[in-house]
């Protein structure tokens, strides 16, 4: 088993231009904000060894290793957290080999990991953003990390990675910066959110909302929308996992359901007190705010639109000269099969012939975080190439 990559640290690129703000899909512009990511790896002379990874919902700019701490944030950066949630991906002689590549991963614009998001202080008022955060797309999310690019001299990146939402961003990426970057890999993704993922993306958007304690966003004076925020996380689990593993998962014996706030209902089974357990912990190292703007991003995109195109074969010709892998999960609820071979059918218009890997796992969309066996050899020949 190759080891953990070590110690890591978390590190902040601000942008300041009010010359040229970062202008947002929405219309707004932001012409001052931070990026948290981390690197691995070292950055070759001519800057061309580059591999940008995108990290999908709940995740963190803390791909690998440990990292103890992030100053300033306004959630708990508890022990999952400080683990790198693809720590068996990236590191010397994996799939994401750092004896070969430097390997950076941001969190992303609105999040809440120390990038500038609704949590932050507006430097306008001297106070958390909350509702006044602007609405942003995966396309505005993407442009803030080519500022971040920029700012390190990187012109063109040897491969964009990303999974379920991650691989969207690697995808706009591509498509809307062709000359930026040679090889994509999505995994478990699409090339726009479907219907079903747009109920469930509701379904989390108005449990949030619905909690009292919401406030229309601003509610960092006083206590979080916590109810709504663990009721949502409940509502977006059981699509990342198969029901095989959510109930190999649930402990034998049911627990005690005083987190369920004193409601009538009392839990039966091991299933529900897993489900619930998943909620509560989950409220203590994320915030509600950006849970709702990246599912506000979720639910628009669109990358045909997103990319100002009318057509895939127009939009992708002008990426002939880049090399595509799909993965796709046999058992996924999340991003179903269906979605993969709709984004390697475009791709194929555009006379491009990608890869497209199909896993054979139990474990359902989070296959992509818990199994790396099962990719990295694809990765290695890919990325290697």
């Amino acid at each position: 088993m190759i080891e953990s990559i070590g110690q890591t640290k978390t590190e902040f690129f601000h942008f300041t231009d009010t010359a040229s703000p970062l202008i947002l899909g929405c219309g707004e512009t932001l012409a001052d904000f931070t990026l948290a990511y981390e690197m691995y790896g070292e950055l070759s002379k001519d800057r061309d060894n580059v591999i940008l990874l995108f990290h999908a919902l709940s995740a963190s700019q803390h791909a690998a290793g440990h990292t103890e701490d992030v100053p300033g944030l306004n959630v708990n950066w508890d022990k999952e957290c400080q683990s790198g949630w693809w720590d068996g991906f990236v590191g010397p002689g994996k799939a994401l080999d750092t004896d070969r590549f430097c390997v950076i991963c941001a969190n992303y614009l609105g999040g809440c990991y120390g990038s500038t998001g609704p949590g932050s202080i507006n430097p306008e008022t001297g106070q958390p953003y909350g509702s006044s955060f602007p609405r942003v797309t995966i396309s505005d999310i993407v442009d803030s990390q080519i500022k971040l690019l920029d700012h390190f001299g990187i012109e063109k990146l040897h491969a964009t990675v990303g999974s379920s939402l991650g691989g969207m961003m690697g995808l706009s990426l591509a498509t809307r910066y062709p000359e930026r970057v040679g090889k994509v890999v999505a995994l478990a993704s699409g090339i726009a959110t479907s219907v079903l993922q747009r109920i469930h993306n509701l379904e989390q958007i108005s449990a949030i909302e619905a909690d009292g304690n919401f406030k229309g966003g601003d509610y960092y004076d006083g206590d979080p929308p916590e109810r709504g925020l663990a009721l949502a996380r409940m509502i977006g689990h059981k699509a990342f996992i198969s029901l095989d593993t959510l109930e190999r998962r649930a402990s034998k014996i049911v627990q005690d359901d005083t987190e369920k706030d004193n409601g009538w209902y009392r839990l039966r089974t091991p299933t529900e007190s897993y489900m619930l357990h998943q909620g509560h912990k989950f409220v203590r190292r994320f915030d509600a705010n950006t849970y709702l703007r990246i599912m506000d991003a979720w639910q628009s995109f669109d990358l045909l639109e997103e990319a100002g195109f009318k057509d895939y074969a127009s939009m992708f010709e002008r990426c002939s000269h880049q090399q595509y892998l799909i993965f796709t999960i046999d058992s996924d609820v999340c991003y179903y099969p269906g979605q993969q071979e709709e984004l390697a059918n475009a791709i194929t218009q555009g006379g491009i012939a990608p890869v497209r890997i199909t896993v054979h796992s139990e474990k359902g969309h989070d296959s992509f975080l818990l199994e790396p066996n099962l990719y990295t050899p694809h990765l290695h020949f890919m990325l290697g190439e």
